[in-house]
């Protein structure tokens, strides 16, 4: 998997699912969430998790879907303190570090673009060693629009100068990475497996990374 690495400045990188492996995510919504739940308000954990499910379908897409206030409000449910009981499923994606600490040695700036809002990435900074490998950090919170949105882009390009055609951007997901590309973005790379105790995810028009040391950066 080449580059003209020469020609990209920017490495724009997703977080749950690209940098992390996103089994911690799907386990706490699908599984810990309903379970801790239905324990609390004394209800069936079948109800639980259909309701749930419904509830989450409804704000997909939306920055409240990654809002763990937005969460805790709704549920009545300190949703961050119980993220923090299945904190130790937390995990970096293989070569990882690697790759990031390759990327500043050649002066690429290496830049996390999140939906997730900053509780979530207290968590996860405080159980990984990704924060120290990049170069700036940036909410879709802040802002104010979902990456799956142009709004974002626009005004992620006007907070922060970024040439789309020196840019690589990485993401699990296909709804992001097709936004990315209409926006301009002319290096665009998807996650094979972004849940490692999932399946593969379907083929698109996007170029799939297993692992990141498929991506060739020495001779840079």
């Amino acid at each position: 998997m080449l580059f003209n690495w020469s020609e990209i400045d920017t490495v724009l990188l997703d977080m749950d699912g690209t940098l992390l492996d996103l089994h911690f995510d799907n386990f706490f919504w699908r599984t810990h969430l309903p379970l801790r739940y239905a324990e609390v308000f004394d209800l069936d954990l079948s109800i639980v998790k259909s309701t749930l499910i419904r509830r989450l379908k409804e704000k997909e897409g939306t920055l409240d879907w990654y809002s763990t206030d937005f969460w805790s409000r709704e549920l009545s449910l300190d949703v961050v303190a119980l993220k923090r009981e299945v904190k130790h499923l937390i995990r970096e994606r293989p070569k990882v570090s690697e790759f990031l600490i390759n990327l500043g040695i050649k002066g690429k700036e290496r830049i996390l673009i999140t939906n997730a809002d900053h509780n979530s990435m207290g968590i996860k900074f405080a159980a990984t060693t990704i924060r120290q490998n990049l170069d700036k950090i940036i909410s879709s919170h802040e802002l104010g629009y979902p990456k799956e949105r142009q709004d974002f882009w626009f005004a992620l390009r006007k907070n922060f100068a970024f040439d789309p055609n020196k840019t690589l951007f990485i993401d699990d997901s296909e709804a992001i990475a097709c936004a990315a590309k209409e926006f301009g973005v002319a290096n665009i790379l998807t996650i094979a497996r972004p849940d490692s105790f999932g399946g593969l995810c379907e083929p698109s028009e996007f170029v799939a990374l297993n692992d990141f040391d498929e991506l060739k950066i020495s001779d840079c």
